[in-house]
């Protein structure tokens, strides 16, 4: 089966991953795939940082998939990732065009580089439902009750990640692994990283930008329109502050300061991520933010050619 070549660009959130996906795709005729679990939800702008105008480029637009491909509300998990992922792959190889995955969520460029068999277990919304509720001791007790062979590969570091490794061993205790045959992938992976101060600098910007911009007014109105605080705070550490402030729980001097350092905190943890990616064997290339996006954009084209003449 032949290989298809792939351009990865990963980084923590707030490195500037894609603006240089937008700038490298737009000299070697790419699309970009997002690796973003949660811009797949309509109506999940600010908080997810879209920045749907960052896909335009000298006059031109580079296509984007995996975003806005699901209402808010619903649930989303690694497999289905990977087949709205090879789908799309497949729609941008027969064009011509060379695919970009670009995005922060480890979890899921990892799942496709190391093909991850759990990833087939499917999505049980009657018990994620039921799981929603549970404090994260709670879910860890609940995980300790199956077999040991049944929750060898748990991450325990989350409630959300708890709640899949639940879902995998409730399903494996009544059915066999499910078997996929992908496609074969010929990845480089480009990986962004700054100085710790530059990043917190640029998260705490950007995080000041978007409450100017409308974030809470952006959940508010997805409470508005049923989608359950629960659920917004599954969503992730935005939407789980901004509950909070409309729920009383804090001012916005309090929101602001929390938030901004439980994002630092989320950097740092997707940092580690990407160095138990390259423990696990994935080559990243590592290459520094602040060099900005013209020197970056000229040195991945560089890196994709000489990859791609082996």
């Amino acid at each position: 089966m032949q290989a298809h070549p792939l351009l990865i660009i990963l980084g923590p959130t707030a490195s500037g991953k894609t603006k240089l996906a937008v700038a490298a795709a737009d000299r070697l005729n790419g699309e970009i795939i997002s690796a973003d679990s949660r811009q797949v939800f309509k109506g999940m702008d600010i908080g997810t940082g879209k920045d749907l105008n960052e896909y335009q480029i000298n006059g031109n637009h580079i296509p984007y998939h995996l975003i806005d491909i699901r209402n808010a509300g619903e649930q989303y998990q690694v497999n289905a990732f990977k087949d709205d992922f090879y789908q799309a792959l497949t729609q941008i190889v027969q064009r011509g065009h060379l695919p970009v995955l670009c995005g922060g969520t480890g979890m899921y460029i990892h799942s496709l580089l190391q093909n991850h068999e759990l990833t087939a277990v499917p999505v049980n919304e009657t018990l994620r439902t039921e799981l929603l509720s549970l404090s994260k001791a709670e879910l860890q007790d609940r995980i300790s009750q199956y077999p040991e062979n049944l929750r060898a590969q748990a991450d325990y570091s989350s409630a959300k990640r708890l709640i899949r490794a639940i879902e995998i061993a409730a399903y494996l205790q009544n059915n066999p692994l499910p078997q996929q045959t992908r496609p074969t992938l010929r990845p480089l992976v480009i990986g962004l990283d700054s100085e710790v101060e530059l990043r917190r600098k640029r998260i705490i910007e950007r995080l000041q930008v978007r409450l100017n911009n409308g974030l809470i007014a952006e959940v508010e109105g997805l409470l508005h329109n049923g989608v359950s605080a629960a659920m917004l705070s599954f969503y992730g550490l935005e939407y789980k502050f901004v509950v909070a402030y409309l729920q009383g729980e804090m001012d916005l001097a309090t929101l602001q300061e929390r938030l901004g350092t439980a994002i630092c905190q989320f950097a740092k943890r997707q940092m580690t991520f990407f160095r138990k990616m390259e423990k696990d064997g994935v080559n990243i290339h590592w290459l520094k933010a602040e060099k900005g996006t013209a020197t970056l954009q000229k040195e991945v084209v560089d890196l994709f050619m000489a990859f791609n003449s082996k």
